[in-house]
């Protein structure tokens, strides 16, 4: 016997200005299983959305237009999800144009329920990768800002910067970019590097007794 296959309950915000429309929408996403949360409002996407908190929008827009692209911009902006938008008619032009504004994918009818589930499974996943990689570039980012400070503050190359931090982190048992982002978010608050004496101070400190002097060298530069 065939197990009968779960289908897993999203909350989906649905976005149009005409009522009926939205009604239509949701009657579709209702019997597939999901939670809808209709919204003919573009001003109130927003605080929908944070207060909601949706896993996928998506906007039926009807007619491709200036007016059409402007809403869809709108939406995935405010809306902090991915974004499906439903077409009445087929216009590779117009889908090129909204693709640029952030949407991840797009549909000509909400007849067909499995081609909606689809769409949906697909924008999940773009957008779950989406945010993988902006994740990787942004850690990628955050360790090339501390290597930088480590090698202006203790004036060594790239290498030794990344060994300081490989070390820390090994040390305390934490992930590089933890000890990245300290070394960032400290910065700020550190002393910054000692100037050289100039000329005249180094003549005044001749002759004095070496026990005054504070040693330097041990244990390697520190954070």
């Amino acid at each position: 016997m065939e197990e009968a296959e779960t289908t897993v309950v999203l909350r989906i915000l649905a976005v149009d200005g005409a009522i009926e429309r939205l009604r239509e929408l949701a009657e579709v996403l209702n019997s597939i299983g999901h939670v809808v949360l209709l919204e003919a409002d573009l001003e109130k996407v927003g605080p929908v959305t944070l207060a909601e908190k949706p896993d996928v929008a998506i906007v039926v827009v009807g007619e491709s237009s200036a007016h059409a692209l402007a809403m869809i911009d709108k939406i995935v902006h405010e809306a902090a999800c991915p974004v499906i938008a439903i077409l009445d008619v087929e216009d590779p032009g117009f889908v090129r144009e909204a693709a640029k504004r952030g949407i991840f994918a797009y549909l000509t009818g909400i007849e067909d329920t499995r081609e909606l589930e689809s769409a949906i499974d697909i924008v999940l996943r773009r957008f779950a990768e989406y945010h993988d990689l902006e994740g990787a570039f942004a850690r990628r980012a955050m360790t090339e800002r501390a290597k930088g400070i480590l090698m202006e503050r203790h004036s060594i190359d790239e290498r030794a910067a990344f060994n300081l931090l490989r070390g820390e982190a090994r040390r305390t048992g934490r992930r590089l970019i933890d000890v990245a982002e300290g070394v960032v978010a400290s910065h700020p608050l550190l002393p910054g590097r000692q100037a050289k004496p100039r000329a005249d101070e180094e003549e005044e400190t001749v002759g004095e007794p070496s026990g005054g002097q504070e040693k330097r060298g041990e244990g390697g530069p520190r954070f």
